[in-house]
């Protein structure tokens, strides 16, 4: 994905996009399996056409920073994907509009580019995009959902499911950036807030179970299940603060390079970064622009909106270091008491609002030390939602990988140029989020909704 993993944190074809997993630990009845896709396809796309009604015609096709697509891509790019992959590859269906399949290829145009195709207008993307579904919900009530890897439990329906829930969190970006009066509400997040009493977790040493073999919507990246050893290690109990990453900011972090690797040193230094993205100091306080709005910082939510190289440099300015992505599922998912390794952890039960903030129902993280409910057998809190945690570990695949359905889901991307985010954020769907899912990203990048944990050696 980076996007929603940017465009890989997210799309089937994306090249950074964020994926997801089904509802439900486990396939059930064939009727349960047809419901629980409609259901996720429904809810996708009443996100879409929120977040896609929301502004003017000027504003959907306008691109609002070259690193973003214009809206309107990403809601034809939806219906093309959806076309492409449940009425042309499930159905066998000829192509609906072949003339405009290139354009929709993520791989074939780079985001820049984009506004400058003979892309569909805000209507008529609207009308192709309904159309595509139409089809898709008679194809999904017919289809038998078994007889080969596409259609196993689901998978193709779970699959564009978790795709348009990436580009929504792609488009939820695209907001962030776009310059203008506010457009998007929601509720301040309500969740229970119990501050934890320790600022760090010891999770043991030893063997767990990293990875899925079983989930039935997981993606190839996050396959297959394989054990993993560690060393004890000392994990954040709750993501890193404003109000800490204050501290780093006040003690002249950005202006020091023995806490920046060379090539973060060179992005600061280049760009005069000096705070998250979004920041500005305005008569002696820092303020941030959240979705139009200008407020003060917050002090007790976790910091976004970071790069890896300042999450990096953070955590050496605070004598520990980013958790390897192994360290950060084992926290996640191991139950010390049982040895097994469960699908959130709190536990093998679906998200619920008492878990985890999660498919903007907010648009903030909630307080650290919120959702008790959600933490782990240890103690970890907030592991899933809220704000994406850069780890310090490379994208890589598992070992016995297999691309699946295509390679460019996340083959071409795996190497050193690209870090594992692990979590999810306040802008990441269920359907899309889980224990075992994998972003990421670029180190540079910052426009996501992208935190951070530290960890430190025994």
């Amino acid at each position: 994905m980076t996007t929603a993993r940017t465009e890989p944190t997210g799309s089937p074809s994306d090249p950074g996009s964020a994926p997801g997993s089904a509802s439900g630990s486990a396939p059930g009845s064939d009727s349960a399996l047809r419901e629980r896709a409609a259901a996720a396809l429904t809810a996708a796309r009443a996100r879409t056409a929120g977040l896609t009604d929301a502004v003017t015609d000027e504003d959907l096709t306008a691109q609002h920073s070259p690193l973003m697509s214009p809206l309107v891509w990403d809601l034809a790019h939806i219906g093309n994907q959806e076309e492409l992959w449940l009425l042309r590859r499930v159905a066998g269906r000829e192509s609906m509009r072949p003339e405009i399949n290139p354009l929709y290829d993520a791989f074939e145009h780079p985001r820049a580019e984009r506004p400058k195709l003979p892309l569909l207008g805000p209507d008529e993307a609207r009308r192709y995009a309904a159309e595509v579904r139409g089809r898709v919900f008679d194809l999904l009530e017919k289809t038998p959902l078994e007889g080969s890897t596409l259609l196993d439990d689901g998978f193709a329906f779970g699959m564009i499911a978790q795709h348009e829930q990436q580009h929504d969190e792609t488009m939820l970006i695209t907001h962030q950036l776009r310059r203008g009066v506010p457009v998007l509400t929601a509720p301040e997040p309500d969740a229970p807030y119990d501050p934890p009493g320790a600022a760090e977790v010891l999770v043991p040493g030893g063997p767990f179970t990293m990875g899925t073999s079983a989930e039935p919507w997981s993606l190839d990246n996050e396959r297959p299940a394989h054990v993993r050893d560690t060393a004890a290690f000392w994990i954040d109990t709750v993501p890193v603060t404003n109000a800490a990453y204050l501290a780093f900011i006040a003690d002249g972090g950005y202006r020091d390079p023995r806490w920046w690797a060379p090539a973060g040193w060179e992005q600061i230094r280049e760009h005069s970064i000096e705070a998250p993205l979004f920041w500005h100091r305005e008569a002696g306080q820092w303020l941030r622009r959240r979705f139009g709005v200008v407020e003060p910082v917050p002090e007790e939510e976790p910091v976004l909106h970071v790069s890896w190289y300042e999450a990096d440099a953070y955590a050496r300015w605070a004598g520990r270091r980013l958790p390897t992505e192994t360290e950060w599922e084992k926290a996640a998912r191991h139950d010390p008491a049982t040895g097994r390794s469960t699908r959130y952890p709190w536990g093998d039960a679906d998200p619920t609002p008492a878990h985890a903030n999660l498919g903007q129902r907010h648009l903030r993280p909630a307080r650290a030390g919120s959702y008790p409910a959600g933490a782990s057998p240890l103690g970890v809190r907030q592991l899933i939602g809220d704000v994406w945690e850069w780890t310090s570990s490379d994208f890589l695949p598992y070992p016995g990988f297999r691309a699946f359905p295509y390679k460019e889901y996340s083959q071409v991307f795996f190497g050193p140029e690209h870090k594992v985010l692990r979590g999810g954020s306040f802008a990441v769907d269920p359907v899309a989020c889980r224990g075992t899912f994998r972003n990421w990203d670029l180190p540079v990048r910052r426009q996501i909704f992208s935190g951070f944990r530290t960890a430190r050696d025994v």
